[in-house]
């Protein structure tokens, strides 16, 4: 099944993704099996929002053996996690803001699990039966900072700008997260492929490294890393991340003194 979240007269509703673009309704809650009901929109006509309203937004560095090799760093010995606000959310079409001061600010197409029930130190056997989903993410990052926030051990302005955390178009239910390809395209060129089959840190390790420390709920996400090929962005560009069998994402790029 295909989950959508969409919005009609200012609230949210969830529904599921037909094969003929119709959006049916979700008869109960999306993470205690809903029911589907009759068609009520589709997809042209529906205002799509990121499809969960997450409490934790947990992401995941150097997670690509690719993306290791090209900055020349040794491998992890434990996933590298970091956290974006909630207020890097940003909805299927809506604008990824380039700030004011911003330099190289770049893309990074991630594959993004999310959680489909409650998970305190669950196991990597059992880990993937936490899991509602997947959908496409974009760790948006300001790397000048970045650079010189990670020189002094931290990470958070340059992944946190408000708008850095594009999250869409839909959750599938039934992909295989081990093989699934993934791309970037800005301004219709391909600039980043990549495959979950290079992930350094499975789905189910990260599930289960994070619910050791902290409880994830319905509706948290994690987003998995990204492949090698990331690159930058500028305003006026459009941004798709595409991950098989998901869908595609995509983001325009404006200027905050356009806002």
């Amino acid at each position: 099944m295909k989950i959508v979240r969409y919005q009609v007269a200012n609230q949210a509703f969830y529904g599921a993704l037909g094969n003929d673009h119709s959006i049916m309704e979700l008869v109960g809650s999306p993470f205690n099996n809903p029911q589907i009901g009759s068609a009520v929109t589709d997809l042209d006509s529906a205002k799509l929002l990121a499809p969960v309203n997450p409490q934790k937004i947990i992401c995941v560095g150097l997670n690509y053996v690719s993306h290791i090799n090209e900055m020349g760093l040794e491998q992890p010995q434990f996933p590298m996690l970091f956290m974006k606000p909630h207020t890097t959310i940003t909805h299927p079409g809506n604008p990824i803001v380039y700030p004011t001061a911003a330099v190289e600010v770049e893309y990074e197409a991630e594959l993004t699990a999310v959680i489909g029930k409650t998970a305190r130190r669950v196991s990597e056997n059992e880990a993937l039966d936490y899991i509602l989903g997947y959908t496409c993410g974009n760790d948006v990052t300001q790397r000048a900072i970045q650079r010189a926030e990670m020189a002094n051990g931290a990470m958070l302005i340059s992944k946190g700008f408000d708008s850095f955390c594009p999250l869409g178009p839909v959750i599938d239910t039934s992909v295989d997260p081990s093989n699934l390809a993934l791309s970037t395209r800005v301004n219709g060129i391909t600039k980043q492929t990549g495959n979950t089959s290079d992930l350094l840190f499975n789905v189910a390790k990260l599930v289960s490294y994070a619910s050791d420390a902290m409880t994830l709920v319905p509706g948290d996400v994690i987003l998995t890393g990204t492949p090698s090929g990331v690159g930058p962005i500028i305003s006026g560009d459009i941004v798709e991340v595409e991950i098989e069998n998901i869908g595609i994402l995509n983001n325009p790029v404006i200027s905050e003194e356009n806002l």
